[in-house]
């Protein structure tokens, strides 16, 4: 279990109006004692209940706007005008 000082709770929220939440902690590859090896672990990714619930109990919380535009899709192959055909037996 993590305290409110070791624990972060991330919402980013896209132009598409999308909001994806996360959860990043303090974490040591070696002793808390040497800074160097502390470092913040991998987002995980958790609810919107989760992320209102912890931020409502005081946890340190980021709300971060992601200004991407959105992917372009690329079409690998073209779409057929005609159906193809039915094969009765």
């Amino acid at each position: 279990m993590h305290s409110k000082h070791t624990v972060l709770y991330i919402c980013e929220e896209y132009l598409s109006g999308n909001c994806y939440y996360y959860k990043t902690e303090l974490i040591t590859h070696d002793s808390w004692r040497k800074p160097e090896s502390i470092s913040w672990s991998r987002p995980r990714p958790i609810s919107k209940a989760t992320f209102m619930k912890q931020k409502k109990a005081g946890y340190r919380t980021e709300h971060r706007k992601i200004k991407k535009s959105p992917a372009v899709v690329i079409a690998l192959h073209k779409e057929s005008d005609k159906l193809a055909p039915i094969e009765s037996s």
